[in-house]
């Protein structure tokens, strides 16, 4: 197994193990068996972006005509209606993320218009919360009034790095005062919200570099920070090979741009939320971690307590309590599916008891950094004694990455940033998989 390398683990199992065996009929009967009165957390996908950043891992394309985009929208309505059909009116939107690709690539009027047919086919929930992903080089006032007109409630800004050298190794040009209008606009618009995202281990990146982005970061206030490691995947993502793989840092590096940044961050009064979020003290997510409520999803690091996700768009993963399901990644053939009134999967994996204990094993650990015993016990009986075995007998390795304290298994403070390697540890996966995956800081 390797040793420097791990998934992410915002699913387990993990997107790698899904399978075609999981089809659009099995996932009919998945939203089928939904619960009266379950509350839905949605995620739409929006497979399109006006640049293409280097850097980038996410399902997407460039496109400089608005028409591929015009077509795609007409296809993810058709998806809305008939998911929504499916789901029927005795479930509920809690919780709506649009993501991307650059969802703020959609003009004003088709932002508007995708809100409409998501209310028409969903019944939202009255204090529903509405996520949005923002490139702030989209962004203009009539986009801003449409973010505002749906009811957005929570805006998610990308920023990777403010040092120019930077942002042209990555193809990604961005200015602090443009950022700076987007934050303001919104804010004046009512948005309570705003989250800032950050990258480390970029080429050219130095300490000095990212304590300058901090500084600037944090003279905005952001409600909450993601401070997540470039995950070079060239072999995943063929347009990475544009980036200069001599000038990234190596893993020493990473790793002390990471507790620097970590470090400036918390003594800026921001709360640490697992692996790689910030939060405000008040805010909902900090709230989430110190209660022991937090959750782990597709989109990261969550307060949402949904059991069940619906993925929209290509290649978005929904959740259900019988698995994950994938819709198809390529946008034409979303487009055709979709469009005959099939839904799009495209595969999935359905869940074994074991995979459910291993599943709430790994988030514990992702999202505490330990598990409780009692916890694990009453939640799966004697199922539980095999987690319980395999993380007492780490325990006693010599640089262990569990130790047991009392009633519960923790990972040790210093050893915080692998976390990603002890989750690695009950994946029963992982050992036998051939899917390579990014640095685990």
């Amino acid at each position: 197994m390797q040793t420097d390398t791990a998934p992410r683990y915002t699913s387990y199992p993990t997107a790698p193990h899904f399978h075609a065996g999981v089809d659009a009929d099995e996932v009919k009967g998945w939203i089928a068996a939904l619960p009266s009165g379950e509350m839905l957390s949605l995620y739409v996908h929006i497979p399109f972006c006006d640049r293409l950043c280097w850097f980038c891992a996410c399902h997407t394309k460039q496109t400089r005509r608005y028409e591929p985009v015009a077509a795609f929208l007409e296809a993810l309505q058709k998806e809305i209606e008939t998911v929504g059909a499916l789901a029927g009116n005795d479930t509920q939107v809690a919780a709506l993320h649009f993501g991307g690709g650059s969802p703020t690539l959609l003009t004003p009027t088709d932002i508007v218009a995708l809100m409409a047919t998501l209310r028409k086919s969903f019944a939202f929930a009255a204090d529903a919360s509405i996520s949005v992903e923002i490139d702030p080089n989209d962004m203009d006032e009539p986009r801003l009034d449409a973010l505002a007109a749906i009811g957005l409630t929570r805006a998610s800004l990308g920023i990777q790095d403010f040092d120019e050298r930077v942002q042209k190794a990555i193809n990604r040009e961005q200015s602090f005062e443009a950022t700076r209008a987007v934050v303001d606009g919104l804010r004046d618009r009512g948005v309570g919200s705003v989250n800032l995202d950050m990258l480390y281990g970029l080429p050219h990146q130095t300490r000095e570099s990212l304590a300058a982005t901090v500084d600037k970061v944090l003279s905005l206030h952001p409600d909450r920070i993601a401070l997540f490691g470039y995950a070079h995947v060239p072999w995943f993502k063929k347009h990475q090979t544009m980036i200069d793989e001599a000038a990234l840092p190596d893993a020493e590096e990473r790793l002390a741009q990471y507790e620097l940044a970590a470090r400036l961050i918390k003594r800026a009064g921001y709360v640490t939320i697992g692996l790689d979020h910030f939060a405000l003290p008040e805010d909902s997510l900090a709230v989430a971690a110190k209660a022991g409520s937090l959750r782990r999803n597709f989109q990261g690091y969550t307060d949402d307590d949904c059991e069940t996700l619906i993925g929209l768009g290509p290649s978005s993963v929904s959740r259900f309590r019988e698995g994950y399901a994938q819709n198809l990644p390529a946008t034409a053939e979303y487009e055709r599916r979709v469009r005959a009134g099939s839904l799009a999967t495209a595969r999935g994996i359905a869940l074994s008891d074991d995979d459910r204990l291993r599943a709430w094993t790994i988030e514990r650990l992702m999202c505490d950094f330990g598990f409780s015993v009692p916890e694990a016990t009453t939640r799966f009986g004697a199922a539980a004694r095999t987690i319980l075995a395999e993380a007492a007998a780490m325990a006693q390795e010599p640089e262990p990455l569990l130790l047991r304290d009392g009633e519960r298994f923790v990972i040790p403070s210093a050893r915080r940033p692998l976390v990603r390697l002890a989750a690695a540890r009950f994946d029963r996966y992982f050992a036998s998989g051939t899917a390579r995956h990014s640095a685990a800081v």
